[in-house]
């Protein structure tokens, strides 16, 4: 196959990563944490050019929350705006660390169903805490999702996680079409160069679609990478608080995904709507 020109790329998908566990209003006034804010800022980010939303809830006090109500809460507001938009709640194990908590977002029925879930393959090592994900969570979280018709949104840190998945694929938990999100970057797991992203891609399993980002001063790299690769991106606060990579610049999701946009308009490839990306990860 010829590259691109010659061969037209795929349309890209934009998975917008608004709020996650870590950053408070002091770290930036621009993070969405109450439930109102989460709506305002995913539906900013769907006008922006996104079509997935990876959504973390948040208590009132700001603290992170595995709660199917406030979930509930989240996904009705979106949907009451951006019915089309993709929705994908977060089932991490980095503060609640029960099958029984990161569950509970799985349970959520009709209106109120997410289409995707984040499902971490692997543990990991983060700077002041350790994620504990054994292999019985990952596969009971995964029999979840599929038992509800919820798509699991692959997150892997490092090329062993990939291989966990041909595992649980040869097992028949994973079934495709497989959604990756390859996160590089973070000091404990594989580190943001171009020859780890290149390598992490040449081991997904065939026909695997797949994102990626950098963690901090790295996600404008590999996202820019990923998009001239012919992947797709995820991008956002939860990873990334900074517009520039000497951190002298606040971001907004929406700067972040506007600059994505552009820089893929510029190299003449298009921008995958929540309706084409359903179609694409096989969402019903």
């Amino acid at each position: 196959m010829f590259p691109h020109p010659i061969t037209p790329y795929k349309k890209l998908i934009i998975n917008a990563a608004i709020t996650g566990l870590v950053h408070t209003k002091k770290d930036t006034p621009y993070i969405p944490i109450s439930v109102e804010e989460i709506i305002e800022d995913s539906i900013s980010c769907y006008y922006a050019g996104a079509s997935i939303v990876h959504i973390h809830a948040r208590e009132e006090t700001g603290k992170p929350s595995y709660k199917k109500e406030i979930y509930a809460r989240i996904i009705k507001g979106i949907r009451k705006k951006c019915p089309d938009l993709v929705i994908s709640v977060s089932t991490s194990g980095r503060i609640h660390n029960t099958f029984k908590k990161r569950s509970q977002c799985l349970k959520l029925k009709g209106g109120f169903k997410p289409d995707m879930a984040s499902l971490t393959l692997g543990p990991l090592n983060f700077l002041q805490k350790t994620s504990i994900n054994t292999i019985e969570m990952i596969e009971s979280l995964a029999i979840k999702m599929k038992e509800n018709d919820i798509i699991p949104e692959i997150e892997v840190f490092e090329p062993g996680m990939i291989n966990t998945a041909k595992v649980l694929i040869k097992k028949g938990i994973l079934q495709p079409p497989l959604y990756f999100n390859i996160i590089l970057g973070s000091i404990y797991s594989a580190p943001a160069t171009l020859s780890d992203l290149l390598h992490m891609v040449q081991s997904l399993p065939e026909g695997a679609i797949w994102g990626a980002t950098g963690i901090g001063q790295f996600q404008m790299t590999i996202n820019f990478s990923a998009v001239l690769m012919g992947g797709n991106v995820r991008v956002g606060l939860e990873d990334n608080i900074y517009y520039d990579i000497h951190k002298k610049k606040l971001a907004t999701n929406v700067m972040l995904i506007e600059r994505i946009v552009n820089f893929t308009k510029e190299i003449g490839r298009e921008i995958a709507t929540p309706a084409e990306v359903r179609s694409i990860i096989g969402i019903k």
